[in-house]
């Protein structure tokens, strides 16, 4: 009997070690960044600001990241844009979401094909910048 019980606790400890490892950890840290210059010094610090944040959050708990282009900002995405291709992959790869509102799109003719495989979209920049800012996100701009 006390082998069985024995052995039940250890399969019940084995599962429960599984089960916490493959559960994600949730980042303590949320930021939400729009980019809406046109091309120029704000597109460098951008990228080095997020990576810069990355770095230092991940000390601190993780941190889990979206940036919103807009207006002249959704420039930066598109393929065209060869200058910032490799960068902004490195993000995505990162987990850095970036997306690009769907209205800016409309209004500048930019369809999907026009942009890097790794964008998604958001109906619109501003409201999502509101909804993350009411689900606690920090806002940087």
């Amino acid at each position: 009997m006390k082998k069985l019980i024995l052995s039940v606790a250890a399969l019940l400890l084995v599962l429960g070690v599984a089960a916490v490892s493959q559960t994600p950890a949730v980042p303590k840290h949320h930021v939400v960044f729009q980019l809406t210059e046109p091309e120029g010094s704000a597109w460098n610090l951008l990228v080095l600001h997020v990576q810069n944040s990355r770095e230092a959050l991940a000390k601190d708990g993780g941190s889990e990241m979206q940036v919103v282009f807009f207006g002249p900002g959704l420039n930066m995405l598109k393929k065209t844009n060869t200058a910032y291709a490799e960068r902004l992959k490195q993000l995505s790869d990162l987990g850095v979401q970036l997306s690009a509102c769907q209205n800016a799109m409309r209004l500048m003719n930019v369809k999907t094909e026009d942009m890097f495989g790794f964008v998604g979209q958001v109906d619109s920049g501003v409201a999502e910048l509101a909804r993350k800012q009411e689900a606690g996100w920090a806002y940087i701009h």
